[in-house]
C-alpha cells in the first residue's frame, strides 16, 4: 500500500509541476518529498490505528475422539470418511451377543428373585416368615436391578452413534478389530458441523478499536480475489502467553517473553460465503481487517490494501 500511495503521489506531483511549470530545483523537489513523506506517514499511521488489520488468521474447528463405552469386536461399520452425517446416525456397532447374554442372565435372576420376594412378603403378612429374610431379598433385588441396568446400558452402546451433525475425518478402525473403551485409543474423529470458527489474530495495540459489532473484512487464501464482509463477535479476554498451571515449580521469567496477539472471533456475514464454505477446508488461512467507527476517512485505504492481498494470493499462493 505504501508503494501505491508513493506513486500515486509521484503522478500527483508531476501532474502539478507540469500544469503549474514549477521549476525543479533542490527546494521545490526537496519540498515535494517530503510533504509527501509526511502525507503518506500520516495516512498509514491512521489507517493501521483506526482500522486494525491480521495478517494471521484461521478457521479453526473441534475434533471429537469417538471412544466407545463398552469393549468389543466391530461387526460392522456403517460410514465413510468424510461424508456428511446426522446426530443420531450410527457410526459402527459392537458385537452385541455378550452383552445380550448377560441381559438374559440378569432378567432371569430378577424373575426368580421377584417370585421369591412375592413368596417371602406373602410369608411375613401371615406372620409365618422372617423380616430380616424380606429385607435380604429386597436387597438382592434391588441388586440384581441396578446391575440389569448397566447390563442393558452396555447393550445399547454396542451401537455407536453421532452425538452432533458433522462428519469422520479419520477412521481408525476394520471390521472384526477390538475396541477398547479408553481415551488412548479412539475409534474415529468426529469433526462437528457448527463448530467452525474464524479467529483473527491482532496486536495487542490494537484492542482499543477492536469493540464487539465493528464491521470487518475477511479473506482467504484458498478463495484469491474474494473479500467476505463480517463483523467482530467476540474478543477473548485472555492470552495464552499469560496462562499459569499448578506445578510444584516456581514460575521462571528468565526465559524470553513474547508479547502475543489478540484473539478475535469473527462471524462472516456476507450471504455469498454459503457457496464457498462446504469447499474451503477447515483450518484454512487468511487474512482480516476491522473498521473502527473512528477515522472512516482512511477506511478505503484498508479495503484497497486488503484487496490487494487477497489479490496477490493468485501469484504467491504458499505463506
Amino acid at each position: 500500500m505504501g508503494w501505491l500511495l508513493m506513486l500515486i503521489y509521484n503522478m500527483f506531483c508531476m501532474a502539478i509541476f507540469r500544469i503549474f511549470k514549477i521549476p525543479l530545483t533542490r527546494w521545490t523537489l526537496s519540498t515535494a518529498v517530503l510533504g509527501g513523506l509526511f502525507i503518506i506517514g500520516t495516512l498509514l499511521s491512521l489507517m493501521n490505528y483506526q482500522h486494525p488489520y491480521s495478517a494471521v488468521s484461521r478457521e479453526y474447528f473441534y475434533t471429537t475422539p469417538i471412544i466407545p463405552n463398552v469393549a468389543g469386536r466391530v461387526i460392522s461399520i456403517n460410514v465413510k470418511p468424510n461424508q456428511p452425517l446426522k446426530a443420531g446416525d450410527i457410526l459402527f456397532s459392537i458385537d452385541p451377543v455378550p452383552f445380550q447374554y448377560k441381559v438374559d442372565s440378569l432378567t432371569a435372576q430378577l424373575k426368580s428373585l421377584e417370585i421369591d420376594l412375592a413368596r417371602t412378603q406373602e410369608l411375613v403378612r401371615r406372620k409365618a416368615g422372617n423380616q430380616k429374610d424380606l429385607d435380604a431379598i429386597e436387597a438382592k433385588v434391588g441388586d440384581v436391578t441396578g446391575k440389569l441396568g448397566n447390563a442393558t446400558f452396555d447393550l445399547e452402546k454396542t451401537v455407536v452413534r453421532a452425538n452432533a451433525d458433522g462428519f469422520v475425518s479419520q477412521l481408525f478402525i476394520n471390521e472384526g478389530m477390538y475396541v477398547v473403551a479408553t481415551p488412548l485409543k479412539p475409534a474415529m474423529v468426529f469433526i462437528n458441523s457448527d463448530s467452525f470458527t474464524f479467529v483473527a489474530w491482532f496486536r495487542q495495540n490494537n484492542l482499543a478499536r477492536l469493540d464487539v459489532g465493528n464491521y470487518a473484512e475477511v479473506a482467504f487464501d484458498a478463495i484469491p480475489g474474494e473479500v467476505f464482509a463480517a463483523e467482530v463477535e467476540t474478543v477473548v479476554p485472555v492470552l495464552s502467553e499469560g496462562e499459569l498451571q499448578t506445578s510444584g515449580n516456581l514460575s521462571d521469567m528468565s526465559t524470553k517473553m513474547k508479547g502475543g496477539r489478540m484473539p478475535v472471533i469473527l462471524k462472516i456475514t456476507a450471504p455469498e460465503f454459503e457457496s464457498y464454505a462446504e469447499t474451503l477446508p477447515g483450518g484454512a488461512f487468511g487474512q482480516a481487517a476491522v473498521y473502527s467507527e473512528e477515522g472512516k476517512q482512511v477506511a478505503f485505504l484498508r479495503k484497497i490494501l486488503l484487496r490487494m492481498n487477497s489479490w496477490m494470493s493468485y501469484l504467491f499462493p504458499f505463506r
